[in-house]
């Protein structure tokens, strides 16, 4: 995929650079005027460092909990202040470097240069790039190697909690705001919830108020904060088909309220059987396409 153009970036390079999906980004131009493309020789749109540093700001003002008209808004009557973006080159070694670094430290049982490689990861990317770009392929793999017998259960127990220590720690404060709300969980008996841990991240980034139970939930508690609570999704994640099998009665009350299922255990048959949606995406893309008004 071209990454830039002469007298501008493409609106893959500015959705790789600014951490936004580009159907986002085009509904934050068509419908804010956010953005100021030029075109090119060829039609095509050019969006220019302004264009990044608007979408940056429009990121923050949503976090802050601004819904997007005001956040939009908010940005426009800023003054117009170029920031220096980072180096689609540079981009790139980061993530190659920084996932090849990340392993090594983690196998050797590294705490300390771990944290120091996601420290410059975090200093050079998004979180969003972080998440999507080196360690959800990263975890993947390490599952896939575990599989294998290529790394011990103590390897891959030290490199997840690290992973999920390091994520969590990002949420602080992530309740609250005055943007919609999420409820999050795992169902009974579903112990992985570091996709759902960077869901969270990413949908707060978007000026969400996220709740997180986190693995094993109770279905009864689900329920019941569905109820008090009135979220405007609750997102049930799971890597084992059994786990959504076991409480399929539960999602079937529970799909009177916007839910959806996500991960290896869930399927577009059982969003189907029970009457909720179902998200196939990673988790960074469900956030972010959840993010369009």
């Amino acid at each position: 995929m071209e990454t830039s153009a002469p007298g501008g970036l493409r609106i893959g390079a500015l959705s790789k650079r600014a951490g936004v999906s580009e159907h986002v980004l085009r509904a934050w131009e068509t419908r804010y005027g956010l953005l100021s493309p030029t075109r090119s020789a060829g039609g095509f749109r050019l969006y220019s460092d302004v264009d990044v540093r608007r979408v940056e700001r429009m990121r923050a003002y949503l976090a802050d909990g601004l819904s997007a008209a005001e956040a939009a808004r908010a940005v426009l009557a800023e003054p117009a202040v170029t920031a220096p973006a980072a180096d689609p080159v540079v981009v790139r070694m980061a993530e190659a470097n920084g996932a090849a670094n990340l392993r090594a430290a983690l196998d050797a049982l590294d705490e300390r240069g771990a944290h120091a490689v996601l420290d410059q990861l975090f200093g050079v990317l998004t979180i969003e790039a972080v998440i999507r770009d080196v360690l959800m392929p990263y975890l993947h793999e390490l599952g896939d190697r575990w599989s294998r017998g290529e790394v011990t259960v103590g390897q891959e127990h030290f490199a997840s909690n690290l992973i999920r220590s390091r994520l969590a720690a990002l949420s602080t404060g992530w309740g609250g705001g005055r943007g919609p709300r999420a409820l999050l969980a795992c169902p009974p008996g579903e112990l992985h919830d570091i996709a759902l841990l960077s869901f969270g991240l990413v949908l707060r980034r978007s000026g969400w108020r996220v709740v997180f139970l986190g693995a094993d939930s109770p279905m009864g508690d689900i329920e019941r904060l569905a109820e008090t609570l009135g979220p405007e999704l609750v997102m049930l994640a799971a890597s084992d088909p059994a786990r959504f099998d076991a409480v399929r009665p539960e999602l079937v009350r529970l799909s009177a309220r916007p839910v959806a299922v996500a991960g290896p255990g869930a399927s577009a048959e059982l969003a189907a059987a029970v009457g909720v949606r179902y998200v196939d995406h990673d988790p960074v893309t469900a956030a972010e396409r959840l993010d369009e008004p």
